[in-house]
């Protein structure tokens, strides 16, 4: 709400007449999930209007965006004239007897098709579900003595149903009659995802606020995916209470009923719409959880009674824009596998760390404790080795145009510690050149130093860097020091041996 009044306010004084644009009321919404009715409400206390028909246009835009990028576009057909009607049964049934009014092949509609042939098949009545309201559509079989159709997808063009899918037995003509059998067990599993989608919203509601409004949603027989506004991270609280009141939904095992009623009695009744869908005069209006928890119109499929949807996981919370989240979840039998995943998970863990699972947490705390003191351990014996053994690098100098030169590549030395022992080696040759190099982890580290009496000769920049650019890498530094990294082990011994020839160019 706050950045939509800035960026109303904004919008307000950049304007030379009194209508707000249409695409300033639509971009609120669409980007900053502000209610058009608030702008028109703030418009009105300001003696402006908003420009509706304006707004209504970017909307229509927007969902023809949406829908050319469904998985099986029926944009697609766009070329075609089909005024066929299909009869939706699939409320009552998943099975059903039908006539065919037409194929598609392509684009093209034909009278026949046979095995093999990928289709389109329309029939004047189905209980197959045509994806609409984020619920993709069903799949399944048509079929009839020697002849079967494998329905793939469902979707909607104008008042038909599509089934899309493939001939797999004999041939199918226009005016058979077909037997249909939607696939119950993808059925049964979207429906439950679906019913859990109208519990979370209201339960959304409910947690963090009446301006959560639903942005997008994709219910399948896997999962329930559910974009809302809201314009900061969902706290790990927040997601735990509402799991835990869409739970307590379930467990109320309340009956869900659905009615067709006009859509002005389905308002006064409290029924959530989305804004800017367009609704027929009839709507069926979903109801779910006790004491009327969800109230929304939906033509969707869904469970009888709230208990059926057995169990709700949340898996996942993120943000996809400006001012939306999204929140993926699992139901039923996909709720308990991940349960079972995670318990199994759980006694795994604990089976590794050699305790039970009531004290897996102790154990974990304990042992990281363990690991920092003994990383600190490690630290300070590597930095008294590499500085001990610095003074024993430094015994190995030789001698270049008469300054001495010290390379050396220090083996299982921790990077971290090659600076303390470059100063260790400069301090005992008083005068010279130093390079050391490390491999750790198939990374190479590396440092050059130049004691402050030959830096108008040698600059340990461009020395580190001379050596780094042979193993794959670059750094740099002051001129007395300077470090860089590699990534090219095999390399190190050959870079460090062409030291001496670049320093005795130098010196």
């Amino acid at each position: 709400l706050d950045q939509g009044m800035k960026m109303l306010g904004e919008a307000i004084s950049k304007m030379d007449g009194t209508e707000i644009p249409g695409d300033v009321v639509f971009r609120l919404y669409d980007t900053y999930g502000f209610p058009t009715d608030l702008t028109a409400d703030i418009a009105r206390e300001r003696d402006l209007t908003i420009d509706m028909a304006g707004f209504e246009a970017a909307m229509n835009e927007q969902r023809e965006r949406a829908r050319a990028a469904s998985q099986f576009s029926v944009a697609d057909m766009g070329q075609l004239e089909l005024e066929a009607e299909t009869t939706f049964t699939g409320y009552e049934s998943l099975t059903g007897s039908s006539t065919v009014t037409a194929i598609f092949a392509g684009e093209k509609p034909v009278e026949e098709v046979s095995e093999g042939d990928d289709a389109i098949i329309v029939l004047d009545a189905t209980p197959f579900y045509a994806e609409s309201g984020g619920q993709v559509g069903d799949t399944g079989k048509l079929f009839a003595n020697g002849k079967t159709f494998d329905v793939l997808d469902t979707q909607k063009y104008n008042d038909a149903h599509l089934h899309k899918g493939k001939v797999l037995e004999g041939s199918i003509r226009v005016g058979d009659v077909l037997d249909s059998q939607v696939d119950r067990r993808l059925r049964d599993a979207t429906r439950l995802n679906h019913s859990a989608t109208h519990l979370m919203h209201a339960a959304l509601k409910e947690v963090l606020g009446e301006h959560v409004n639903q942005r997008g949603s994709l219910v399948d027989p896997e999962r329930l995916r559910f974009d809302f506004s809201h314009f900061e991270a969902v706290t790990r609280d927040e997601l735990r209470t509402i799991e835990q009141l869409v739970n307590e939904q379930i467990r109320g095992n309340s009956k869900v009923t659905t009615e067709v009623m006009a859509i002005d009695e389905a308002k006064a009744k409290g029924a959530m719409a989305l804004f800017g869908e367009k609704y027929s005069e009839q709507v069926r209006v979903l109801t779910m959880g006790t004491e009327d928890f969800s109230i929304e119109l939906c033509g969707g499929t869904h469970v009888t009674r709230t208990g059926d949807i057995g169990a709700f996981v949340i898996t996942s919370e993120q943000g996809i824009a400006s001012g939306v989240r999204r929140i993926e979840a699992v139901t039923g039998a996909r709720a308990v596998e991940m349960i079972l995943g995670m318990e199994d998970e759980l006694s795994e863990a604990a089976s590794l760390l050699k305790t039970d699972r009531g004290n897996l947490m102790g154990r974990l705390q304990t042992l990281i404790e363990q690991n920092k003191k003994l990383e600190k351990e490690v630290s300070r014996l590597n930095t008294k080795l590499a500085s001990g053994g610095g003074a024993d690098i430094a015994d190995s100098a030789a001698e270049v145009k008469g300054k001495k030169i010290v390379v050396h590549q220090m083996d299982d030395a921790d990077p971290k510690t090659l600076p303390d022992a470059l100063d260790r080696v400069k301090n005992k040759i008083g005068s010279g050149v130093v390079v050391l190099g490390a491999v750790n982890d198939g990374k190479v580290a590396l440092v050059a130093g130049v004691t402050k009496d030959l830096t108008d000769k040698v600059n340990a920049g461009d020395l580190v860097n001379f050596v780094a650019g042979q193993v794959g890498g670059k750094g740099g530094g002051r001129p007395d020091m300077a470090r860089a990294g590699g990534s090219d082990a095999a390399a190190l011994p050959k870079a460090l041996e062409s030291v001496s020839e670049y320093l005795a160019e130098r010196l």
